[in-house]
């Protein structure tokens, strides 16, 4: 019985964990170095993510550098940077790479909020299915006569309870990071 609310405890996490991860590369008009996280690099034949071939140092709020390990990797992360979606210009120095964050417009500060919102709705859809493959399982089990008709109401309102408070979490979650992307 237990084990069926510390399955939920762990997936609910995970959604938590996916959102988390998921906002924390939308730029709020600071720098950040998780900006990057997405950006994959084409080096020595294969697609490697930037952190792995490079070196990113948050100078101040406006700027970020990154310096690759390897010289000869520069043109490839600056190609890689200026492909991506994040739309910040890399202007190169040498070996380093500069990144001027530059201040978001209210234009797109309301389209990150958009797809802020859409990542949102991915994390509750993610808790449904969840509850839904959860409720199943106790639906079997009690099918089985491995649970009684008490226990199993039991763990469908334990299940209930773990739903609304990670819905809850979502929506914290949420209202934090439309915050920090409406601040100018």
């Amino acid at each position: 019985m237990s084990q069926i609310i510390d399955q939920a405890t762990t997936k609910f996490k995970d959604v938590l964990e996916h959102l988390r991860k998921d906002l924390s590369s939308m730029r709020a008009g600071r720098a950040n170095p998780q900006m990057l996280d997405n950006i994959k690099v084409d080096v020595y034949s294969q697609l490697m993510p930037i952190v792995q071939v490079a070196n990113i140092t948050v100078v101040d709020a406006s700027l970020l550098t990154v310096k690759p390990w390897d010289k000869s990797t520069v043109e490839a992360v600056t190609h890689a940077i200026k492909s991506s979606d994040i739309g910040i210009q890399p202007i190169v120095e040498g070996e380093v790479i500069k990144l001027p964050i530059p201040p978001l417009t209210e234009e797109r500060r309301l389209d990150y909020v958009k797809v802020m919102k859409s990542k949102l709705e991915e994390a509750r859809i993610a808790v449904r299915q969840v509850r839904k493959e959860l409720l199943d399982e106790v639906a079997n089990q009690k099918d089985s006569n491995n649970l009684s008709e008490d226990d199993a109401e039991r763990l469908e309102k334990q299940v209930q309870k773990l739903v609304d408070e990670t819905n809850e979490s979502i929506e914290t979650i949420g209202k934090e990071k439309e915050k920090e992307l409406m601040q100018v």
